[in-house]
């Protein structure tokens, strides 16, 4: 594991800046839009990714439910906390493409709204784990995170369901993408996919020590100087 890790993040690193490379030089400068549209090479990835982490961070939290597992409760955890940070990217990042095309940075349309609820709803999902010391906190987290969940395909929906200023998707909406565009976009995706992946296990692997060292200053904690048990 020790081996693995630091050739995985140099394979990652190559793949991020051949993915920059992709997205800036060799994807063509669409018609309309212009140079702004490159944005899109960062702001869908990270949409994706965050989905595939939520959707993990459903999957962990039903098995801790069922089973009461704390290594699927850490991997709930982890999953989170990436996907939060690849959410608020992409909420960073569309008013940044917005401000140019719309004239506005933000507005109350139904996918950018229910984006926007989808990340406060993980936000508390993580101030709920870090703020709350009860025993029944990650079960309650468990069931927040399921919430959230059932959040991810109304947000991927939202554009076909409702009418919307946010641009109808360019694959399977009937839409068209220049082969070139879609290569960046898939390269880019499958590197920020592989740069979540290595933050998710050196998270899960700080937090299992992490948990493992209070365990133990808890057990000493009820032995005194002795070593019998108060």
């Amino acid at each position: 594991m020790k081996k693995t890790f630091p050739i995985l993040g140099v394979l990652t690193a190559v793949l991020l800046i051949y993915a920059l490379y992709q997205g800036l030089v060799v994807a063509p400068t669409e018609r309309t839009m212009g140079d702004v549209q490159r944005i899109f090479y960062y702001h869908v990835p990270s949409a994706w990714t965050a989905f595939i982490l939520f959707f993990i961070n459903f999957g962990a939290s039903v098995v801790y439910l069922i089973k009461r597992n704390p290594a699927a409760d850490i991997v709930a955890l982890v999953c989170a906390e990436v996907g939060v940070v690849f959410c608020t990217v992409v909420l960073i990042t569309g008013p940044i493409w917005a401000r140019p095309v719309w004239g506005i940075w933000w507005t109350w349309d139904m996918r950018l709204t229910s984006t926007l609820v989808l990340w406060l709803i993980y936000v508390s999902y993580l101030f709920l784990r870090r703020f709350s010391s009860g025993g029944q906190t990650p079960t309650l987290a468990a069931a927040l995170a399921v919430l959230g969940a059932l959040c991810v395909p109304f947000v991927y929906f939202s554009i076909w369901f409702f009418r919307t200023q946010h641009p109808q998707p360019v694959m399977g909406g009937g839409g068209s993408i220049d082969p070139r565009m879609l290569h960046a976009l898939l390269i880019n995706w499958l590197a920020f996919s592989c740069f979540a992946f290595l933050v998710c296990w050196s998270r899960y692997r700080l937090e299992k020590l992490q948990r493992e060292v209070d365990q133990a200053h808890a057990m000493q904690s009820l032995l005194d100087p002795s070593g019998s048990v108060r």
